[in-house]
């Protein structure tokens, strides 16, 4: 008696499709994962001030903790005057993005955003907000 070749009738098509499934979900979950630090989200249209710019939410900062928005693209330089101490949620505007120093935390993320919150602006790690990287960002905002 001979044995069914395995490519044909209705089992493999299922099993292909499982296949095909689960790889689908893989990807998708991994997107989802992939998803903290800077390319987790996107820039976005708001209101500063009354004007429609775009912006992006501060993301990824601890508990107890702040982003502070420097004069320069780099922690050595002081923190600016006109704004106040970012928490997760709070929205900056986006005007331009620069390289400086690497993030705080050790990823060694380069790219900083300067930033508006409509009387001055300062500029921020991009690590730190949820812009969505610089693949999405880079045909957006002109560098400074």
């Amino acid at each position: 008696m001979t044995q069914p070749h395995l490519t044909t009738g209705t089992r493999p098509r299922r099993l292909r499709a499982l296949t095909l499934t689960g790889a689908v979900l893989t990807a998708a979950a991994s997107a989802v994962l992939t998803g903290a630090g800077p390319a987790g989200a996107a820039i976005h249209t708001c209101s500063i001030s009354g004007d429609r710019t775009q912006c992006a939410y501060v993301t990824g900062i601890d508990p107890g903790s702040h982003l502070a928005v420097r004069t320069a693209p780099r922690y050595s330089a002081p923190k600016s005057p006109v704004f106040g101490q970012y928490h997760n949620g709070d929205q900056l505007g986006l005007i331009c993005w620069t390289t400086g120093d690497p993030d705080a935390d050790g990823h060694g993320y380069r790219y900083w955003m300067r930033v508006d919150n409509g009387i001055g602006d300062g500029y921020v790690n991009d690590w730190y907000l949820d812009t969505g990287g610089p693949n999405t960002w880079k045909s957006q905002l002109p560098q400074c």
